[in-house]
């Protein structure tokens, strides 16, 4: 492969893990993975959790260390975007279990099979019967956001391992590591500005540096929502502090800026919603009411009342909040 081609790549392609030990977070499931890909004996797993914490890519690794040079033929990856009805689990993935394959002693093939939760229930009552069959030969490694999502039957047939969302550290420092590989121009608010909008999704992270670094050339909170086109959260936060003084006035001004701007409900909503989570002015029990008061705006919007006065009543209701002990003074 030239340079120019690496360099083509995408910043989340070009800088995936291929061994366990660079992949980031969620450290301890890691070690787990990591005794399986020493001992050898891998059994079939399901790994959980939000999108692009690094469950495909633990995976791969894994498989990449089980297997060495046979990886290309022991390794069926199957993802949402390929068919995975009745037929395909008969047909495709128990043609490759029967598949004669050299590999290394005591290793097993595996079968990746992506967004699992996603496949009809008839493939994966199909899918137990196969794993079972071909169980001296063949390991199944399924990726899933929702485990409860898979049936009862193939979960008590596998290891199931949890993958939580990233912590804001371990985003910054790789982060930071391909800023330097890149040699990418950037300030500490563009960096917190990308965890920010991430939440928790390395991925995500990744892509909106890459945008930005594309798009402007140095990155900058700015920058960075002008990209991702969010609420930017300094102007979220004086609306927050205007309803702590219950100055429903300036909160409204603000308001009607982020709204003027044209930006959605949800998009406003969702961003009140993690600026308060994160927010240390706040006391935590007015913290808590706000979050439950945002948390019934944000269900009406959802359910199809996406307009300025159902934001302009979350507003109000905030700045009541704080208004209780004077109205009551007499």
């Amino acid at each position: 492969m030239t340079s120019t081609t690496a360099y083509e790549l995408p910043w989340v392609e070009k800088y995936r893990p291929i061994v366990l030990d660079d992949v980031v977070g969620n450290s301890d499931t890691i070690e787990r993975l990591k005794v399986i890909a020493k001992d050898g004996n891998c059994p079939h797993i399901i790994i959980s959790g939000m999108p692009g914490i690094g469950k495909t890519t633990s995976i791969h690794c894994l498989a990449h260390q089980l297997l060495g040079d046979a990886y290309k033929e022991g390794v069926l990856e199957l993802n949402a975007s390929d068919e995975r009805g009745i037929d395909v689990v008969r047909n495709k993935i128990k043609t490759f279990a029967q598949k004669k394959v050299t590999l290394p002693k005591g290793r097993h093939k595996i079968v990746i099979l992506d967004e699992a939760d996603s496949m009809t229930p008839g493939a994966q009552q199909a899918l137990r019967r196969t794993m079972e069959i071909y169980s001296n030969t063949t390991r199944f490694c399924l990726a899933c956001n929702m485990s409860n999502k898979i049936i009862e039957p193939i979960q008590s047939r596998c290891a199931i391992l949890r993958y939580a969302k990233l912590r804001d550290q371990e985003i910054l420092k790789r982060l930071i590591e391909i800023c330097d590989m890149e040699k990418v121009e950037h300030s500490d608010d563009g960096l917190t500005a990308l965890i920010f909008t991430s939440e928790g999704d390395m991925r995500q992270a990744i892509n909106n540096l890459q945008s930005t670094h594309s798009g402007f050339g140095f990155v900058s909170s700015d920058n960075v929502f002008k990209v991702c086109d969010q609420p930017h959260p300094i102007i979220v936060q004086t609306t927050i502090r205007a309803c702590l003084k219950g100055d429903i006035a300036t909160a409204m001004d603000k308001l009607n800026e982020l709204w003027e701007q044209g930006y959605s409900a949800v998009d406003i909503v969702v961003t009140i919603f993690r600026v308060v989570k994160t927010f240390d002015e706040i006391p935590e029990y007015t913290k808590l009411e706000y979050i439950k008061e945002i948390g019934f705006t944000h269900m009406r919007i959802l359910e199809g009342v996406g307009t300025l006065l159902q934001l302009a009543g979350l507003i109000s209701r905030l700045c009541k909040m704080n208004l209780k002990d004077e109205l009551f003074v007499v």
